[in-house]
């Protein structure tokens, strides 16, 4: 019984490791898109695509405004 026991600590050690670590991957995800989200406010941004069944190409423009910082 004891090594049933000491295997669902050994367990719930591994997901609580698991779970930090996804937390810490999420808030560098977060600091990226944040940065990026930063920069298309001060410049504009285009992306051409095209559509791989008719050859069309697609203009995305994405414009931001910065606002002014007191």
């Amino acid at each position: 019984m004891a090594k049933a026991d000491e295997a669902q600590v050994n367990d719930l050690e591994r997901i609580e490791k698991r779970l930090e670590m996804l937390d810490d991957r999420i808030d560098n995800i977060d600091s990226i898109v944040t940065a990026v989200a930063e920069r298309v406010m001060k410049q504009p941004i285009t992306f051409y695509v095209t559509c791989n069944r008719c050859g069309h190409k697609i203009e995305v423009a994405l414009i931001g405004v910065e606002k002014p910082t007191k």
